[in-house]
């Protein structure tokens, strides 16, 4: 069966019929990245990224440049493609590393053939976060480990990032050969995003603001997220009239209908998770009630573009919670609390042992009820580390509860804690 081409992959994927869940996930390489021409002077390689090559008439425009991972292929498939039209400007749509590790050898090139180097775009806030990337290289490394399954004992963090040259507050119109490329800053999965819109193309980069999933806007373990302020900026994109849109994750939508449909939807999701949160929280109830009664409209549930195969709707939810109510989650022992595994000892104490509670786990997962089974086992194997056979257990019940997971995030992360059992530790990347 011949390879099918990235527009060909997208018109299934839209309709439904792609493996969104691992062959084809919106945060992994598709198509061995290969590079394909989706329209005329218009080049795309889909990453863990994506990253998309302009040619503007007057050198190369770069809307995301993709990862440390990435230099050579960008580099590579772009010389192919046009072997001497310099690189004349890149656009970090945000500060995320997937994004951002694409122009050195660009610049590289420069130098060495006398061209001017190719200038980088952001919005203003992006050097504060890469500062904060290099003040916490040991947080982010174990972050990343759990989160996409990475070799806990070779993965590292970047220790340097590129600055942008050019940044910006609200908005920047640059002109280049026949284009006008048009950044607008928004809030959504950072703060400091750009959406970017070429008229002259009815192109679309929306950077990570769509990631033809349930918006990345809860992720347990990252800084805020904003899901209204994210809304307000897809439904000013869905107005447009985009032919095409270029996701920051997940293959391009083809067709100005299909855009605005899924943007809107998309907007409609985090407005509704946001406003169903509020308006628990505005009747006092704690976080726990809110987290089990907070739902995805049905309508919404099946859309081929907002599966929840990244992020989790709950994990959204906690990032509401967490903007408006702060950290406390209305449990008042959990205000000032006793150790965690104190209150597990002396849990694991009453049940009559350690024993007790490995076996009414493992009665649990068969029963199906994984769920309450992972809380008796972390309780095992918090009041007495050393158990075999409560990490063995710990191993198998989390292997089980991420098998069931459809979110990326929350598979990887329950399959760390099983990892970690089976070296007789809690967590492998944070060393307890």
């Amino acid at each position: 069966m011949p390879t099918p081409t990235i527009r060909e992959l997208a018109e299934r994927h839209f309709r439904g019929h792609g493996d969104l869940v691992h062959e084809h996930h919106p945060v992994a390489p598709v198509l061995r990245r290969q590079a394909e021409e989706i329209d005329d002077g218009v080049l795309y390689i889909k990453s863990v990224s994506s990253i998309t090559v302009i040619d503007s008439g007057d050198g190369l425009l770069l809307l995301d440049t993709g990862g440390p991972y990435d230099a050579d292929v960008v580099f590579e498939a772009t010389r192919r493609w046009r072997p001497s039209t310099p690189a004349a400007l890149a656009v970090f749509s945000h500060h995320h590393i997937d994004h951002v590790f694409g122009t050195a050898r660009f610049e590289a090139e420069a130098a060495e053939r006398g061209w001017p180097a190719p200038t980088v775009y952001g919005h203003q806030l992006m050097a504060s976060h890469f500062d904060r990337y290099e003040r916490t290289r040991g947080w982010n490394a174990a972050i990343n480990q759990r989160q996409f399954g990475l070799p806990v004992d070779t993965y590292t963090w970047p220790e340097r990032f590129r600055r942008p040259d050019v940044t910006y507050d609200q908005s920047l119109t640059i002109t280049r050969g026949g284009l006008t490329v048009e950044l607008h800053h928004a809030r959504g999965e950072t703060d400091d995003a750009t959406w970017t819109w070429i008229p002259e193309r009815r192109l679309l980069h929306p950077g990570d603001l769509f990631v033809y999933s349930v918006p990345n806007a809860g992720n347990p373990q990252k800084v805020q997220r904003y899901l209204s302020d994210w809304a307000e900026a897809l439904r000013a994109m869905a107005d447009l009239g985009a032919e095409i849109l270029v996701s920051g994750h997940g293959l391009p939508i083809f067709g100005a209908d299909r855009i605005r449909q899924a943007l809107g939807h998309t907007a409609e999701l985090l407005d509704s998770l946001e406003d169903q949160t509020l308006e628990l929280m505005n009747r006092g109830l704690s976080l726990d009630q809110v987290i089990h009664q907070v739902q995805v409209p049905a309508h919404l549930r099946d859309l081929p573009y907002l599966r929840p195969v990244y992020d989790h709707p709950q994990f959204l939810v906690r990032n509401v919670w967490r903007r408006y109510g702060g950290w406390y989650d209305g449990e008042p022992d959990n205000l000032l609390p006793a150790p965690r595994a104190e209150q597990a000892a002396a849990w694991v104490e009453l049940a009559g042992g350690v024993e007790p509670v490995v076996a009414r786990a493992e009665a649990l997962a068969a029963a199906g009820n994984l769920r309450l089974a992972c809380h008796l086992i972390e309780a095992a194997v918090l009041a007495e580390p050393g158990s075999h056979a409560a990490h063995a257990a710990r191993t198998r019940i989390y292997d089980q509860r991420a098998d069931q997971q459809e979110s990326s995030m929350a598979r990887n992360l329950l399959r760390h804690a099983a990892r970690s059992s089976e070296h007789h530790q809690r967590d492998l990347a944070g060393h307890f």
